[in-house]
């Protein structure tokens, strides 16, 4: 029997007399990612998040699986975590300016934090291919709302048809969170801006929505052996460093070169993601394992 770095289950039924052998679930610990490789992905994600003030998951989950070497569903939920640091750094430098709606963070929480389980009891089920065209879709629609950019006013009344369309919006971008390892800031910012929300405080409420939806999402991921928390400390801890780097160096660039610049990035993702579906012609087979001994 081999060995699979993450859990399964597998039952066999032998001969006439329906005699069921179960194989119980193995878990082979994974082994532990590199503090360089770790810190590299950290730099890259922090460092362009604040520079296109989007969140870094759409970077760590790529990053994790391509330079860390780190298993998908394992990668995505990693990032999830790491997200948790760098959303705090955010968080305290929009409080600082004003930038945060608490009102309208409630209610997206409220969707979000159920978003999140679903998201995490997707992750554990839906198959890795189906994985990558998901956040594949996700990225494009990233960049299209980049590239084009949405109205934005100065804010947001509340009424009971707006709170119910926030719980969905946080619902979706919650999901999105558990089941692709990212922020959901995605989904949340261009919503909020949509109806009605300046930007800049869409995005300090989108990241105060973040921090309890991380944290759920971790939680739950931790319990499905989808998370390694030393190597999400690392990435989150550098990456809530760079970003601030990367939000300096954003001052000096305009609003549309930046976008630009990240929707051009997203899309080298997209068709990196993409590349990796091809089947690899070097790797071999599997070799089947041995038929158990029938009794007659």
């Amino acid at each position: 029997m081999e060995l699979f770095p993450h859990e399964f289950t597998k039952t066999a039924d032998v001969g006439d007399r329906g005699v069921r052998t179960h194989l119980s679930s193995v878990i082979v610990s994974a082994p532990p990612v590199q503090f360089s490789k770790a810190a590299l992905v950290g730099v890259a994600a922090g460092l362009l998040g604040g520079l296109f003030g989007v969140g870094g998951g759409l970077i760590m989950v790529p990053g994790l699986i391509g330079v860390a070497k780190m298993e998908r569903r394992r990668a995505h939920g990693t990032s999830l975590a790491a997200t948790l640091p760098i959303s705090l750094a955010s968080l305290a430098t929009y409080l600082a300016h004003g930038n945060v709606d608490w009102a309208v963070a409630f209610f997206i929480t409220i969707g979000a934090l159920a978003g999140a389980m679903l998201g995490t009891h997707l992750l554990h089920v839906i198959p890795k291919n189906v994985l990558v065209i998901i956040f594949v879709i996700t990225v494009l629609l990233t960049a299209t709302r980049l590239l084009f950019g949405s109205h934005e006013s100065p804010g947001i009344d509340i009424s009971v048809g707006v709170a119910i369309v926030l719980v969905i919006v946080g619902f979706v971008s919650g999901t999105l969170a558990g089941l692709l390892g990212i922020g959901g800031g995605v989904i949340m910012v261009p919503a909020m801006a949509t109806l009605g929300m300046a930007t800049v405080v869409a995005k300090g409420t989108s990241v105060a929505v973040i921090v309890p939806t991380a944290i759920m999402g971790t939680i739950r991921n931790r319990t499905n052996a989808n998370v390694d928390l030393r190597a999400a400390a690392i990435v989150g801890c550098i990456g809530a460093f760079t970003a601030v780097i990367g939000a300096t160096i954003s001052d000096q660039l305009s609003e549309q070169t930046a976008n630009i610049m990240f929707a051009a990035l997203l899309l080298f993702v997209a068709v990196n993601q993409l590349l990796s579906l091809r089947p690899d012609r070097n790797q071999p087979a599997a070799t089947p394992e041995p038929a158990l001994p029938v009794s007659d």
